[in-house]
Order: C-alpha cells, then structure tokens, then sequence
C-alpha cells in the first residue's frame, strides 16, 4: 500500500502540482494589468479610515490602487472603472487616482530585474515539469524514448534545473515582500501621522504573495522527489 501510494504521487501527483506552481506564479507576476485587475495584486491602496484611529472604516468611498511587477490599476472612487498601465518590465505606476496629500511618492516599484529573475524562474521551471513529467512517464513511451529518459545525465539536469528555478523564484519574492511590506509600513505610518487631514487610505500586502508561498511550496515537493532520485542514484 505504501509503495503504491508512493508511486501515485511520484507519477500523477507531483507533475500536477508543479503545473498548478507554475499557473500560481504566472498569476502572481501577471496580475493586476494583464489579469485579475482588482482580485489579485502585490500591494493595495484602498479607503479606509482605520488609520485615523475611528471604530467604523466600513462603506468609505475613494480611490483605490493595485499594484503589481508589470505595472498599477487604479480607479478614482468604488463605483470607477479600473485603469490599468501598459504592461513592463520596468513599469510606471500611475498614481493619479490617489488624493494630492496622499504619500504617492513612497509607492515605487523594485528594480526591473525582478520580475527579469522570475521570468527566468518560470522558463526553468516550465523545462523542469516538461522533463519530470516525460521522466516520470518513460516506461509507457517507446523504447528509445525511454532508454534515453532513464539517462542519469537527462535526470540530473532536470533536477538542477527544478532546483534553480525553485531558488531563483522563491529568493526573488522574498526580496520583493521586503519591497512591498517597506512601502506599505511608510505609507500607512506617513497617512497615520497626518492626523484628520490624511488621505482616508490604507495600504496592505496583497494576495499574490500568498499564491506565490503556496506555488513554490507544491513545486518544491517535485524539487524534493527528483534530488532524492539523484541521492539514490549517487550512493549505489
């Protein structure tokens, strides 16, 4: 039972998790300008009135912001439609829709070569699910396929290769959490010390972070299962 629980996982579970990783990320870097506009995004600015310090926040109306890698969406009052930038990879976010005493200036976006590193992340991730699936799968292909597939050399790579895309990914949003959870602590504590003549606004840490622990942790299970091949391998 446990060995066929074992093989389960390494054939059909593990290659979907790796694929459902790789959606979560893109969702993650893609998102608010080329999907989920006001569902998903890396920061929000959105009305409130919790940092004035007052019991009721609920039913503000006001300008609300989402940011993102590529660039912002934004909408000037809760009935607005959205506005989003030009998708980049050096964005600029526009900020108009926010109030003139609103701290704009302390919402900027990481370097470009952030959302570079996972772009590069995601292309070693994709070739690692395309090779650990083929490898998962060798024995029902041909026999040429599979001798080629049961290579330690073609084993390897894909292994080194999940293992970067996961490191790379991973160390690149961690860095970009510290970026963003910067922003929003200056932003609120800049709004918090305008007293009643502040923006009625709070920034918060969106939601793409979390699909974006979620994606690396399921992808860091076929990471594991292909290294510890490798280890078996290395200490027959």
């Amino acid at each position: 039972m446990i060995a066929g629980l074992s093989k389960a996982i390494t054939l059909y579970l593990a290659p979907v998790l790796a694929l459902t990783a790789i959606l979560l990320s893109v969702f993650a870097l893609l998102s608010p300008v080329v999907m989920l506009h006001d569902q998903v995004a890396l920061l929000t600015v959105t009305p409130s009135t919790a940092l004035m310090q007052q019991e009721r926040s609920e039913g503000v109306d006001g300008s609300s912001l989402f940011l993102g890698l590529l660039g912002s969406c934004s909408r000037p009052a809760n009935s607005a439609g959205l506005n989003c930038t030009t998708p980049a990879l050096s964005p600029v976010y526009d900020l108009s829709a926010l109030p003139k005493n609103a701290p704009s200036l302390l919402l900027s976006p990481p370097s470009p070569t952030t959302p570079a590193f996972i772009a590069v992340a995601l292309g070693f991730s994709v070739s690692f699910f395309i090779t650990f699936t083929l490898i998962s799968f060798r024995h029902k292909m041909g026999e040429k396929a599979c001798a080629a597939l049961d290579k330690p050399l073609i084993q390897r790579v894909s292994a080194w290769v999940g293992f970067f895309g996961f490191l790379i990914g991973l160390t690149s949003f961690l860095i970009i959490r510290m970026w963003f959870g910067k922003a929003v602590q200056d932003f609120n504590n800049s709004v918090e010390f305008q007293g009643s003549q502040g923006p009625k606004l709070i920034a918060s840490v969106g939601n793409a972070f979390t699909m974006a622990w979620v994606a690396y942790a399921f992808f860091s299970i076929p990471v594991i299962i292909s290294l510890a091949k490798l280890n078996v391998t290395a200490s027959k």
